[in-house]
């Protein structure tokens, strides 16, 4: 597949191109297939690899294979420790509340609860309420329905939220409260977690959903991307709600 980009410095993005080629590919690759995978003729690719073996990003084995060498290992362990989900995660939240005047809030899975790692209050005198740190079974509530679903747990419920890629709840975990979450990937598309706005019920409608819907799914998506995350070829990236959801209690 060719993954150039436009923008940038040609050279630059060929030579990330080349790189990210080998994500999948912990065995190697030969130079033909690096050159199928990036849309690269091979002698393009001889000059490159030769800048990149100087730095250590490539290296060539005896039987004619690349891998990936070991600067890339540091710059990962470097980027690992230097990693804060809080950086990346509070001025999306901060964002979603403040434009749509809601409580908006990101979950892990945390056994068979749901714990609320961040949370940002609208300036509102009727919102739903929660704090950081607070649990919840995950049985209940859309942030729980996207936690369960995308930790593999099959039913006919759980299989509608993976094909659509969101879910709605309605009078789950508290009777005056409905929520929208959607879930958020990190590398390998491995589930890092849900972003869920949670919104009073007199004020939650279709029309409430609809609008929101799409900056739930906006937000999530933004957060995967900076996770270094993929998100899932199938589900809701561009679709919308066409009711209030059948997660009604």
């Amino acid at each position: 597949m060719n993954m150039q980009t436009e923008g940038g410095v040609s050279a630059v993005n060929r030579a990330l191109t080349v790189l990210l080629a080998f994500g999948n590919a912990p065995n190697g690759l030969m130079l033909a297939q690096v050159s199928e995978a990036t849309g690269l003729n091979m002698s393009t690719l001889l000059r490159m690899f030769e800048s990149l073996e100087q730095f250590r990003f490539i290296k060539r084995l005896p039987d004619g294979r690349y891998v990936l060498g070991p600067a890339n290992f540091h710059l990962g362990m470097t980027y690992r420790e230097s990693f804060q989900l809080r950086e990346h995660a509070a001025p999306i939240l901060a964002r979603l509340s403040e434009e749509t005047g809601e409580t908006a809030a990101f979950y892990v899975r945390e056994g068979d609860q749901r714990v609320c790692l961040f949370r940002f209050h609208a300036e509102r005198s009727v919102r739903t309420n929660l704090r950081e740190g607070d649990r919840f079974p995950l049985d209940v509530g859309a942030a729980g329905h996207v936690l369960l679903a995308f930790s593999g747990t099959r039913s006919a419920e759980h299989e509608k939220v993976v094909e659509q890629g969101y879910a709605v709840s309605i009078a789950e975990r508290d009777a005056e409260s409905a929520a929208i979450a959607c879930p958020v990937f990190g590398v390998g598309r491995v589930l890092s977690g849900t972003i869920s706005l949670g919104i009073p019920r007199y004020r939650f409608n279709k029309k409430v959903q609809n609008d929101y819907l799409p900056r739930v799914l906006d937000a999530a998506a933004e957060l995967t991307h900076a996770l270094g995350g993929d998100l899932p070829s199938s589900g809701a990236a561009t679709s919308q709600a066409d009711s209030l959801g059948a997660l009604q209690a």
